[in-house]
C-alpha cells in the first residue's frame, strides 16, 4: 500500500515535534510544509517552506496537520475539508464555539477524519490508567483532582492558561472517566499582566457522578502535572511527566491503634507503582490518527469530543466572570 501524503502547516514550537514524528510514522510521507513565518527551528530538510494554506493543498495531500495558533484554525480547517484532506487541529478546536462547530459540521458533511490534539490521552501513565479503571481495578470512581501547574511559556500569546492548559485536564477527565462534565464552578486570576487568565482552579460533577477538580496555572515555579484518582478500592496517581503510574490500594489489614481505628473510612495499604511499556504520546497520536484515516480503528480526540472539550472550558471562563456555577 502507497503512504498516506502528509502536509504540516506550522512549524514553531508544536509543528516541529509534528514534523519529526510524521517523518517516523510508517505509511506516512511527510511531503510538504508550510509556514507564513519560515522555518524558525530548521526542520524542513528537503522540502520547501511554502507560504500558506492553499499551497499546502496544492500538493496533493492525503491528510494534514495544522499547528498554527488557535485564531488561524478554522479558516485553516474549512479549506482542508473542502479539498477532502484528512486533519488533525492542535487543541484547543478553535478560537471560539462557533467556529469550533462550523469545523465539526464541515468534516462531518464530508465524510472525513477531523481529530483535535489532545495529546495527554495518549500519555502511556493514562492510557495504562485507563485500561486498568476499564478492567474494574479500581472499583466504582469517585473523584478525579489534577495539577497542572509551571512557569509560564513563552510560545504563548492568543489564549490564556485556561484553553492552552486547562483544555487538557477537562478532556483526560471526561475520557478517563467515560463521562462529560455536568456542571461546574471556576475561578480565574490576572496576575502577569497579559489580557488573559493565568490561573484557573475547576471544580465540578460529571454527568455519571464523579467529582472533578482542576487546579491549573503558568505561575508556579515548579512543574507539575499529575492525575490522582481515587474510588472503591484505593487510588491511581499518574504522574504525565514521567510517564509514571502508582496505584494506592485501601487496606485490609485491621487497626489496633484505637485512636485511628474509630475513624470509619479506608486505612492505608499496599503501594503499587507498575512498570510498562512507555511509548512517546506524540507518536501513538500520530499512529491512532492514520489508522482513523485508513479505517482501521478509530480512538483519535474527534472534533466532536475536541467541541466538547471547548464548551466545558468557555463555561469554566464564564463562571469565573460570573461567579456563578454553571450547568452543561
Amino acid at each position: 500500500m502507497m503512504a498516506l501524503r502528509a502536509g504540516l502547516l506550522g512549524v514553531g514550537m508544536m509543528g516541529r515535534h509534528h514534523a519529526r514524528v510524521l517523518r517516523e510514522v510508517e505509511g506516512v510521507d511527510l511531503v510538504a510544509i508550510a509556514d507564513p513565518g519560515g522555518d524558525p527551528h530548521g526542520v524542513a530538510g528537503d522540502l520547501s517552506i511554502l507560504p500558506d494554506i492553499d499551497a499546502l493543498i496544492g500538493e496533493g495531500i492525503d491528510l494534514a496537520v495544522v499547528a498554527v495558533p488557535t485564531r488561524f484554525h478554522e479558516e485553516a480547517a474549512l479549506k482542508l475539508a473542502a479539498a477532502g484532506v484528512h486533519t488533525l487541529v492542535e487543541k484547543p478546536i478553535a478560537h471560539s464555539l462557533e467556529a469550533g462547530q462550523r469545523m465539526v459540521d464541515a468534516f462531518a458533511e464530508a465524510g472525513l477524519v477531523g481529530a483535535v490534539g489532545h495529546i495527554e490521552r495518549f500519555n502511556p501513565a493514562l492510557q495504562e490508567l485507563r485500561r486498568r479503571i476499564e478492567a474494574g481495578e479500581l472499583g466504582a470512581v469517585y473523584q478525579v483532582a489534577t495539577r497542572r501547574q509551571g512557569p509560564f511559556p513563552a510560545r504563548i500569546a492568543d489564549v490564556g492558561v485556561a484553553k492552552d492548559l486547562a483544555s487538557h485536564d477537562v478532556d483526560l477527565t471526561a475520557w478517563v472517566v467515560q463521562s462529560d462534565y455536568e456542571r461546574l464552578f471556576a475561578q480565574t486570576a490576572f496576575k502577569s499582566g497579559r489580557e488573559h487568565e493565568d490561573m484557573i482552579t475547576i471544580t465540578g460533577r460529571t454527568a455519571s457522578g464523579v467529582i472533578v477538580n482542576n487546579i491549573v496555572n503558568w505561575l508556579s515555579p515548579m512543574k507539575e502535572r499529575v492525575t490522582v484518582v481515587t474510588g472503591e478500592k484505593g487510588a491511581f496517581v499518574a504522574d504525565t511527566s514521567t510517564g509514571d503510574l502508582t496505584f494506592y490500594a485501601n487496606g485490609t489489614i485491621p487497626l489496633e491503634w484505637e485512636s485511628v481505628s474509630s475513624f470509619r473510612g479506608v486505612s492505608e495499604g499496599d503501594v503499587t507503582r507498575y512498570a510498562f511499556a512507555k511509548r512517546e504520546p506524540l507518536r501513538v497520536e500520530h499512529e491512532a490518527f492514520r489508522d482513523a484515516v485508513l479505517g482501521v480503528r478509530n480512538d483519535v480526540v474527534t472534533m466532536a469530543q475536541g467541541q466538547r472539550t471547548l464548551a466545558v472550558v468557555e463555561a469554566a471562563l464564564e463562571s469565573a466572570r460570573e461567579g456563578v456555577a454553571v450547568t452543561l
